[in-house]
Parts: structure tokens; C-alpha cells; sequence
């Protein structure tokens, strides 16, 4: 079975948790509000992702991370080995927009990623109100796939998005594994 680690990164009470349980379709801690201490990993496994029947299924390690600086510490070990990124972001906080920029540089620019294996998350909270659709990012932000995510209003839209961005990764593993048995073969 394929594994694919993918780490979910952001600000502080972004959305990440409920975003992580939302795709994963886990019901913990699903009541109020707790600071994710370090690192949360929940494990997805979706059948026939990659539309197939070959490698049938995949098993998504989805790495809830802090938003809290304090951990910063434990970003080069959380990082290791992952094959996407999710940053997630409330569009309604200005502090946001700029934060994440530090973290498109941190988990992104760091690594061997490509901007095709990262995903920014404008996540709108229950009642929110802002119109925050047509957002100016800078650069290189701009350049990265972003979507919005409003689970009161359209919560499959969500699951779809997540789900094209799931088979985008699974492709980019295929490739690479490819291109690695190739070299070995030639």
C-alpha cells in the first residue's frame, strides 16, 4: 500500500484540527477548542484514490502541526520524509496573511518540495462574514494553488478539493518512483 505523509501547517487557531479531522473523518476532539501541543498525526486511507486499480490504495499520514512558535524546534524532525504540505490560514486576520509566509519558507522552501506538493487553505470559521474571496497574496504565495473552505456552506466542495489535492501527491510519489526504478534499471 502507498503511504504519503502530508503535514498540515499554519497559524494559531487557523483551523488545521478541524480541518484534519474533516478530511480524515475523525470525530475527536471535535467539541471546542484545544491548542494542538507539538504534532497531532491522524491516519487516512482512501481506496482507489488514483482512479486505478493499480496501488489501489493509499494511507495518508496527516500531520496536524502547532501553530505555536514554541514547537519550532521540532519543525526539522516533522518535516522529514513528507511528500505535501497544507498551509491553512484564516483570510479574516491580516496577522495570518503575513504569517504565512513564514511558513511557505519554512516547510516549503526548506525542502525538497515542489509548489505543486503545497496547498493553501483559507479557512472560514463558522459565521464569518468577510468577503475574503478575492484575496491578493504576494509573491511567491501567489504562485501556489489556494482554496476556501467554508464546512457550514459547502463542506463537499471542501472534501473534492482535498481529495484532487490527495491524487496530485499520490501522482508526484507514482513519478518519482518511476523515475527512481528507471536509473536503477538503466
Amino acid at each position: 500500500m502507498l503511504r504519503a505523509k502530508v503535514l498540515l501547517v499554519g497559524p494559531r487557531e487557523s483551523g488545521k484540527s478541524v480541518l484534519a479531522n474533516f478530511v480524515s473523518e475523525s470525530t475527536e476532539g471535535i467539541c471546542s477548542y484545544s491548542p494542538t501541543q507539538g504534532v497531532r498525526i491522524l491516519e487516512y486511507e482512501k481506496p482507489n484514490l488514483n482512479g486505478n486499480s493499480k496501488g489501489a490504495a493509499c494511507r495518508f499520514e496527516l500531520w496536524d502541526c502547532s501553530g505555536d512558535q514554541k514547537f519550532e524546534t521540532c519543525w526539522p524532525a516533522l518535516m522529514k520524509d513528507s511528500h505535501g504540505v497544507i498551509i491553512i490560514f484564516n483570510p479574516e486576520l491580516p496577522s495570518h496573511l503575513k504569517e504565512i509566509e513564514m511558513w511557505y519558507s519554512c516547510f516549503v522552501q526548506q525542502q525538497p518540495l515542489l509548489d505543486s506538493q503545497c496547498l493553501l487553505v483559507a479557512h472560514h470559521k463558522p459565521g464569518s462574514a468577510g468577503d475574503t474571496e478575492n484575496l491578493s497574496l504576494a509573491y511567491p504565495l501567489n504562485k501556489l494553488k489556494l482554496i476556501h473552505s467554508n464546512l457550514e456552506e459547502d463542506p463537499e466542495d471542501v472534501r473534492m478539493e482535498f481529495i484532487k489535492y490527495f491524487r496530485s501527491i499520490i501522482n508526484i510519489i507514482n513519478e518519482s518512483r518511476e523515475r527512481e526504478e528507471m536509473s536503477i534499471i538503466s
